[in-house]
């Protein structure tokens, strides 16, 4: 991982310069397509140094492929109780995607056969994106990669399996349906585009779509999200892969010491090992 060669630089977007970081492998694989990777954090924190965005980067280039992260554009925090408060910010949706989408664009005019992947709200992103590029005149990614993602507007009940290893403590600390759905209105700020399936990708047309890996935590009650969307991927035909990982919380990949990040970033770089 130290010989991966990590430049910073800017891309000009359609609100101002957008941050992206990209990590070149010493012993690049011509045949590997790149990955452009987005942090997670409820849309309103995160950045380049975010391990969640670091690590996995480092983790990734250091089995030969080019990787790029991008700072896209954070909203204001929200309240997770008490009465809703919005504050104003121009950084709402469409800002964030847009950042992702100028950021992609960018990479595949040299590297068409990109795979998009993200964390969380980076994954809602990276989703989101992939369909944006779906629906373009343009080449859509390779693939796609979601850990413990946000698909939908408001998070699904709790599937069986989901609600089997939340029993007991291991629910204490997880989301709950409101706060999700505060976070997703805080990231759109209205409930007319909650609803809207460019901004949520779940429950929408998904035909068309890459291969998809979806990573969840074991103990994440967003995985009803993920686990959903899995079944909306196979609906729809859309080759996917859903694994989850043991002994994970929510957030596994900010912690590269762990054995959850271990065994999160060795499946995905199997998996992107099959895209070759």
């Amino acid at each position: 991982m130290g010989d991966t060669q990590i430049r910073d630089r800017h891309l000009s977007g359609l609100r101002g310069r957008i941050p992206i970081r990209e990590y070149l492998p010493a012993a690049p694989d011509p045949a590997a397509p790149p990955l452009l990777w987005i942090h997670g954090g409820a849309f309103v924190s995160g950045g380049l140094d975010q391990l969640e965005s670091h690590a996995v980067a480092l983790r990734v280039a250091a089995s030969g492929r080019r990787v790029r992260t991008v700072d896209y554009a954070l909203i204001p925090r929200f309240r997770v109780w008490g009465p809703p408060k919005y504050r104003p910010s121009g950084n709402r949706y469409p800002a964030p995607l847009d950042d992702v989408l100028t950021a992609v664009a960018d990479l595949m005019t040299d590297e068409p056969r990109t795979v998009l992947g993200g964390a969380s709200a980076g994954a809602c992103l990276a989703a989101s994106a992939a369909l944006r590029l779906r629906d373009s005149s343009g080449p859509g990614p390779a693939g796609l990669i979601l850990a413990y993602a946000t698909l939908h507007a408001e998070l699904p009940r709790l599937p069986e399996p989901v609600r089997a290893r939340l029993r007991g403590r291991r629910r204490i600390g997880t989301f709950t349906r409101e706060v999700i759905r505060r976070m997703n209105l805080n990231y759109v700020g209205s409930e007319e585009l909650l609803r809207d399936p460019d901004v949520f990708p779940g429950g929408g047309k998904l035909t068309g779509l890459p291969p998809v890996l979806l990573l969840d935590a074991a103990y994440d009650s967003l995985s009803a999200s993920s686990t959903t969307f899995a079944g909306e991927l196979t609906e729809a035909g859309i080759e996917n892969e859903h694994v989850i990982v043991p002994g994970t919380r929510h957030g596994f990949l900010n912690r590269p010491r762990s054995a959850g990040f271990r065994d999160g970033t060795e499946t995905l770089v199997r998996w992107l090992d099959r895209l070759t």
